[in-house]
C-alpha cells in the first residue's frame, strides 16, 4: 500500500509541538533523561497523548528537542541579518551559539539515550552551523566590515573553544569577553 503524504499540522497542533519542545528543552536540561514524560506534558500545558501523537517514544522528543534548538540558532543568522548591521548580527549569533552549547552540554545525559538507540542526532549540526556562520562572514565582507579570508571552520572551532574555556552560565561576563576578542580578530582594517 502506497505511504500517504503527510498532512501539515494545524495552527494548534503547532503550537503545542513547541510548547512541547521548549518544555523538553527546560526539563532535560535540568532533570537529565531521568524526567517524567508526564512532567514534560504538564510543563507544556497538555496532555500526555498529545505528547506521545507528535513524539512516540522519549528519544524521539529528545532528538527533536535537540534539532529544534539547531534550527532555531541556525535561522537566527538570517533574522539578525534582517534586523542588524552583518558585523553586530555576527556577534549577537556568537551569544546565542554560546547559549546553544551550553544547552547542549546541560542536555547530555539525555542526549546519549538517543545515541544509544542508534540515532545520531548531531549527523547534520556542523553543515548546518557553518551555513549559517559563513551567511554572517558573506555579509559582514560584503559590507566591508569582516575580513574576506576567514574560514567559516576557524570561526567555528573559535566560538567551540570559548564555549569550553567558558561555557557555563556562571561564566557569561567572561565569555562575552572572549566572543567581544574574537570578533575583533575577525573585523577588516583599512591598510595604513
Amino acid at each position: 500500500m502506497p505511504e500517504q503524504p503527510s498532512r501539515p499540522l494545524r495552527a494548534d497542533a503547532l503550537r503545542n509541538r513547541q510548547r512541547l519542545l521548549e518544555a523538553a528543552v527546560r526539563a532535560f536540561s535540568r532533570s537529565g533523561a531521568e524526567v517524567t514524560l508526564e512532567q514534560i506534558a504538564r510543563d507544556a500545558g497538555v496532555g500526555i497523548g498529545t505528547l506521545y501523537r507528535h513524539f512516540p517514544t522519549r528519544e524521539a522528543l529528545v532528538e527533536a528537542a535537540y534539532r529544534n534548538e539547531l534550527e532555531r540558532l541556525c535561522d537566527s543568522a538570517a533574522e539578525l541579518l534582517d534586523r542588524l548591521p552583518p558585523e553586530a548580527a555576527t556577534r549577537a549569533w556568537m551569544d546565542h551559539f554560546i547559549d546553544y552549547l551550553a544547552t547542549k552540554r546541560e542536555m547530555a545525559d539525555a542526549l546519549r539515550l538517543v545515541i544509544a538507540a542508534g540515532t545520531n542526532p548531531f549527523a547534520q549540526s556542523r553543515d548546518r552551523l557553518l551555513s549559517a556562520l559563513t551567511r554572517l562572514l558573506a555579509a559582514g565582507a560584503a559590507a566591508g566590515t569582516i575580513r574576506s579570508d576567514v574560514e567559516p571552520g576557524d570561526v567555528l572551532a573559535g566560538l567551540s573553544g570559548v564555549s569550553l574555556a567558558a561555557g557555563g552560565r556562571e561564566q557569561r561576563d567572561q565569555a562575552r569577553r572572549l566572543l567581544d576578542l574574537l570578533m575583533d580578530g575577525l573585523r577588516y582594517r583599512r591598510p595604513d
